[in-house]
């Protein structure tokens, strides 16, 4: 579990990264809009994982994304550094990562909608010669019914 502090300094690294790929480096990145979805601080504050979301980017671009903001990451630590150096002494290391969350949901609500659950009104139908399963008496007021 994070402590206080960790939660504090991971939204400032997410919010101030964010404006650094938005407004501080955009031409870094030309044509991508690489997103911050989670900022995970080290318990010592000297390492920052960030987790890049491709919400808006095409399929199979996101490994090329995430080359080439590590290729620019020097530069991106130091704009980073830029507007936190009033907040904090020391600027962690950052590591990037690709967060596939987004990918994971989409394929798992495909999977759930592929799945064929039949009703089990229409089955207790199909079978008019059985009855229905009494329900165990657990409560009192199950008795009245």
């Amino acid at each position: 579990m994070e402590s206080k502090r960790q939660q504090k300094v991971s939204s400032l690294l997410q919010q101030e990264l964010a404006a650094v790929f938005q407004r501080d480096l955009p031409h870094l990145f030309p044509g991508l809009a690489p997103g911050i979805s989670t900022v995970r601080v080290s318990p010592d504050l000297g390492v920052a994982r960030v987790y890049l979301s491709q919400l808006l980017v095409k399929e199979g671009s996101g490994e090329a994304t995430l080359a080439l903001v590590r290729d620019n990451q020097k530069v991106v630590r130091q704009a980073l550094a830029k507007r936190i150096r009033q907040q904090l002494r020391i600027v962690p290391d950052l590591v990037f990562f690709l967060d596939d969350s987004a990918a994971y949901a989409a394929k798992m609500d495909q999977v759930f909608g592929q799945l064929s659950i039949p009703d089990p009104e229409s089955e207790a139908d199909e079978q008019p010669g059985e009855a229905a399963p009494k329900r165990p008496k657990l409560f009192a007021d199950d008795e009245n019914e």
